[in-house]
């Protein structure tokens, strides 16, 4: 559910925009569609996504550390809107970026581990571990190049999509099929415990 929310979102808040203006216009980024009607679409994915990560449980310590901070930085982006006043805007623009940077460290460093050597993974955890990297690495450089752009040390265009918008898109199919991949819709091992935070 994580990874299918994160990969409809900018689609959604796309289309709804498009039978909302009755044209085929993008906005500059996904944040800007916070102060149209499908900011209930952007607010609602974000607080969905952020109850999932709150209530989700790994085997570690650093797995529930990591999902409770993606859980308090989602509310900051949902709560905050971006255009509004220092510091909401500052503190929306933060918490988007520090939310990628946990779910990055989520696909390369916590999803990519194994209960056993490296000798031991089976042919599935080696291909999922290597879609997590690719996952984890295209979040990290969307995020340089999106404040890359911000800042304006360069820029790109893509045909009628903007810049941003269409680095935050890849980003969110990237953690979304990280998650989708760990969620075990893809190469799934049998016998693999699932972890809540009630212990389930």
């Amino acid at each position: 559910m994580v990874g299918a929310i994160g990969m409809f979102m900018p689609i959604g808040v796309m289309v709804w925009g498009w039978a909302i203006c009755g044209c085929l216009e993008i906005r500059p980024s996904i944040s800007d569609y916070y102060v149209t009607r499908t900011g209930v679409l952007f607010v609602g994915a974000l607080f969905t996504i952020a109850w999932f990560l709150f209530a989700t449980r790994g085997p570690d310590r650093q797995d529930d550390v990591a999902g409770d901070l993606a859980w308090l930085f989602a509310l900051g982006v949902a709560l905050f809107p971006h255009d509004a006043p220092p510091p909401q805007s500052a503190l929306h623009f933060t918490s988007a970026a520090a939310l990628f940077l946990v779910l990055s460290y989520f696909s390369l460093a916590l999803f990519t581990k194994t209960g056993g050597t490296k000798a031991q993974m089976t042919p599935e955890k080696v291909k999922r571990n290597r879609v997590y990297r690719l996952c984890g690495l295209v979040m990290l450089a969307c995020i340089g190049m999106i404040g890359a752009v911000k800042l304006g040390y360069f820029t790109f265009t893509a045909g009628p999509i903007p810049p941003i918008f269409l680095l935050e898109t890849v980003a969110l199919e990237a953690f979304g099929i990280s998650w989708l991949v760990k969620g075990e819709a893809l190469w799934k091992d049998s016998g693999v415990v699932a972890w809540t935070r009630s212990g389930g």
